[in-house]
């Protein structure tokens, strides 16, 4: 990952790369790897995470819908 820094604004630079690795999920996945996961573990995880995900999907279009 690269960020430019521009007039000797390091503070910008930092907070725009942070903003990057924050999208790109860099500190989630750091949390992750803390510690080691069994696969079972994983498969429950992304399991459980893709429900919410479909959740939040359909009660944002319920709510974009009217209902």
């Amino acid at each position: 990952m690269q960020v430019l820094v521009r007039d000797n604004n390091v503070d910008q630079a930092l907070k725009v790369l942070k903003k990057k690795m924050q999208r790109e999920g860099v500190f989630r996945e750091m949390k992750l790897r803390r510690h080691y996961e069994k696969p079972s573990e994983r498969r429950a995880r992304e399991a459980a995470e893709a429900v919410r995900r479909a959740r939040k999907m359909e009660r944002k279009r319920l709510e974009r819908e009217g209902f």
